[in-house]
């Protein structure tokens, strides 16, 4: 098992809790971005820069994805293809994506979307609050320990 992060938008906050848990458990951990990102010295930690462009980042995590794999991002579209190719998607604030909740969650963001193409003004995510933190590193220390009772 490994976890791979969409790394351009993830929360500096979210990634020290990232480089601790990989250290911690010795689960690879690569931080994927199309720019250089700091990341933790350590042996299970990495960075692997793309090109830029539209999902260029998105579409290595898929290609190198495995069966169980932990994917932390808050791209809906990504959780979908990472669900639909037997990986795990958390988000940065803490919420587990799943088949049963994944179509939802997609349909929301196209009508969001929508939306926003029209000129409505939606306003953007709220800041990441010390909840959203707890709700990540327990359901990443949950994850993980799940995983590490299948070795």
């Amino acid at each position: 098992m490994k976890i791979w992060v969409d790394a351009d938008a993830c929360p500096v906050v979210i990634k020290e809790i990232l480089f601790r848990a990989a250290e911690r458990t010795e689960v690879p951990l690569t931080l994927v971005a199309n720019k250089p990102v700091r990341i933790a010295p350590s042996r299970f930690i990495t960075m692997l820069q793309v090109a830029s462009g539209f999902d260029v980042a998105d579409n290595e995590i898929v290609k190198r994805l495995s069966i169980g794999d932990i994917v932390i991002t808050s791209d809906i579209p990504l959780a979908a293809e990472v669900i639909d190719n037997g990986g795990i998607a958390l988000s940065p604030r803490g919420e587990l994506h799943s088949a049963d909740n994944i179509k939802a969650r997609l349909n929301m963001r196209d009508f969001m979307d929508t939306l926003r193409a029209s000129g409505v003004a939606t306003g953007g995510p709220s800041a990441l609050s010390h909840g959203d933190r707890k709700s990540f590193a327990d359901h990443l220390d949950k994850l993980l320990s799940k995983c590490a009772e299948h070795i």
